[in-house]
């Protein structure tokens, strides 16, 4: 009789399994259930959370659940970076990630620290900006051209004073290349993100500083700020008139990228639902509209894609901060 029961218990429950799922397949299928929480590892009014906020308002249209930006600035974005790789992997903590991403792990080496995060703890879902680094100055000030400027940093060393949104960030990597390029001197001034940066130099703390376009864009346009020169290849749509430094005589790029990425062992279902509502955003007018107004414009790379990209940039940005070294 015993054994009987044991069989008919049996039965029942893969009967229920089988009709109901498990509760890890279930929650997976029900996904999302509930808002999502997108990390932005910078204070507002900087390039991860211009592109994020209009991003995470069309993934919340197509995945019918609000898509919540939470600002965590520090350490150059490494704080909230580490905060989501350590994050339960059930696609309700995402991030919005700059290109810091792949050089943090790198200056941990370099200044021999406790690594706030590693790259394998975290999953690429997609890329939508992948814009040059803009240097820029107060419109007031005495620099009309990059030649200029230059002339003036190298005739007075450590006097020109440039900002950032942390030591190794997106914005004091491409400083560090154009000091070693050009063989000059000028004081870093880190803050907590690329917002806080841009008000010191409008408010006369610092000289300079390299940012994406959608930091500055509004600025430029406003007349209170000028940009010199910018990392990338040829011309800006955005900023037309602007030359590249390669133009100028100073071969170097640098790209500041912005993706979307989740916990390591995030479900495979789970990530796919992530994925196409990546894509849906990407292609959103209202989304794309925001994104023109900023200064930037989508460059989209799917899962696979990116993941290739994060790869191979993260091998290159690993040459390049042994070759900057320890930084104060």
């Amino acid at each position: 009789m015993t054994s009987r029961r044991t069989h008919l218990i049996s039965a029942l429950t893969l009967s229920l399994l089988s009709v109901c799922g498990t509760p890890s397949v279930q929650a997976q299928e029900d996904y999302p259930s509930r808002p999502i929480t997108m990390v932005v590892p910078f204070p507002p009014g900087g390039v991860a959370d211009a592109v994020g906020r209009p991003v995470a308002e069309a993934m919340g249209r197509y995945l019918k659940q609000s898509v919540v930006v939470e600002n965590k600035g520090g350490a150059g974005g490494g704080i909230g970076m580490g905060q989501v790789a350590k994050a339960k992997p059930d696609g309700y903590t995402v991030l919005m990630a700059l290109s810091s991403l792949v050089v943090l792990p790198e200056a941990d080496k370099v200044l021999k620290r406790a690594p706030m995060f590693q790259l394998d703890q975290l999953k690429p879902i997609a890329r939508f900006s992948a814009d040059p680094t803009v240097l820029v100055v107060r419109a007031e000030s005495p620099w009309k051209t990059y030649a200029e400027f230059m002339a003036y940093v190298k005739a007075h060393p450590a006097k020109v004073s440039f900002g950032s949104s942390g030591n190794y960030g997106t914005m004091h990597v491409p400083m560090e290349q154009l000091k070693v390029a050009t063989s000059s001197y000028m004081l870093h001034v880190p803050y907590t993100g690329a917002g806080p940066a841009v008000m010191a130099l409008l408010s006369g703390q610092i000289e300079a500083l390299s940012t994406g376009p959608a930091s500055v864009a509004q600025q430029i346009k406003a007349g209170k700020l000028r940009a010199l020169a910018h990392w990338g290849e040829g011309r800006l749509a955005s900023l037309p008139e602007v030359p590249s430094l390669k133009e100028l005589g100073v071969p170097i790029a640098y790209a500041q990228w912005s993706g979307l990425f989740v916990p390591a062992h995030t479900p495979p279902a789970v990530v796919e639902k992530l994925r196409q509502a990546a894509k849906f955003a990407a292609a959103d007018a209202r989304a794309n509209q925001a994104m023109q107004a900023s200064g930037s414009s989508f460059m989209f790379q799917d899962a696979p894609e990116f993941e290739r990209y994060v790869q191979t940039d993260a091998k290159d940005m690993a040459v390049l901060v042994q070759r900057i070294g320890k930084v104060d």
